[in-house]
């Protein structure tokens, strides 16, 4: 597969870090594009059985670093890391590619990213693949608790008074044995998903600060997307793992039942990340679905 990388300059004078498997100058007006959209503080390393697979079964592919990850520009203005400036950024590099419509698959956070950019921009996705989000606040359901209620607001506290210590654990932390071997069992299917790939999760994770996932946790908590997911209708297919100990199952039965017509499909077995633990099931009934619906 050939990959084509670029920058796009936003209008507020950002850099986004995108990638296609066709040039910047090829004509899509009658093509099917798929646009990918990651979890919180994850990458594209979440989509590494999905990417060439779809571009093999005749697809043309975006994806790309929301501002303030890895190679697009904005950490320094956290405040403009929002779900509704996330969405203008996929809206403006979509014009820039002269891409009048996409399928949208978004996986955790990613599910807010896509619904948003749905909600403001429904003319410009024509299909959604929702895999494992939610669209209740986080911290009340995440871990199928509201322990994070408590957590959080105590880890704020602790990274105001001793910052430098704070951020030298967040970022030696993600190769911990304890703390990798934490996110395999509970992130994953750990008899599906090898250690190596968590390494690889856990060091780009690293590689994200406590800030910004502070600020998108901030942006989970408050989406107000639930209320609007009726005004939407643009086919769904709702994925989720029925052992996702992450974001527990049932959020993904509420989404689908405030979906007119959306589908729901579980995966047996499947983590918080189904997509890695069962990629050629996953990828096979999202192809079904997409080529249902992009006819």
């Amino acid at each position: 597969m050939q990959l084509h990388s670029n920058f796009l300059k936003t209008s507020d004078g950002e850099q986004i870090f995108y990638t296609t498997n066709f040039p910047i100058d090829y004509k899509t007006e009658h093509e099917k594009v798929v646009l990918f959209n990651y979890g919180l503080l994850c990458s594209n390393w979440h989509w590494k059985y999905q990417l060439e697979w779809f571009h093999n079964a005749g697809y043309k592919i975006l994806f790309h670093d929301y501002r303030g990850h890895f190679q697009s520009s904005g950490v320094d203005n956290l405040t403009n890391i929002t779900f509704e400036r996330i969405a203008l950024d996929i809206n403006e590099l979509l014009a820039h590619l002269k891409i009048k419509t996409v399928a949208a698959i978004g996986h955790s956070m990613g599910v807010n990213v896509t619904l948003e950019y749905a909600r403001r921009y429904p003319e410009s996705i024509s299909a959604m693949c929702l895999l494992s989000g939610t669209v209740l606040p986080v911290k009340g359901v995440m871990f199928d608790t509201n322990f994070m209620e408590f957590i959080l607001p105590a880890a704020e506290e602790i990274k105001k008074r001793y910052t430098e210590f704070f951020d030298f654990i967040w970022k030696t932390q993600a190769m911990n044995p304890l703390t990798l071997e934490l996110i395999h069992s509970q992130g994953f299917n750990k008899k599906q998903v090898s250690r190596d790939y968590i390494e690889v999760y856990m060091n780009r994770l690293a590689q994200l600060g406590s800030d910004l996932f502070l600020q998108l946790f901030s942006e989970m908590q408050k989406h107000d997307i639930i209320g609007h997911l009726d005004e939407l209708k643009i086919p769904a297919l709702v994925m989720g793992g029925d052992k996702d100990r992450v974001i527990p199952f049932h959020l993904q039965h509420l989404i689908q039942q405030r979906l007119q017509g959306s589908e729901l499909y579980i995966v047996k077995e499947g983590s918080h990340v189904p997509q890695v633990d069962f990629p050629e099931f996953v990828n096979q009934r999202m192809k079904l679905f997409l080529e249902k619906n992009l006819a």
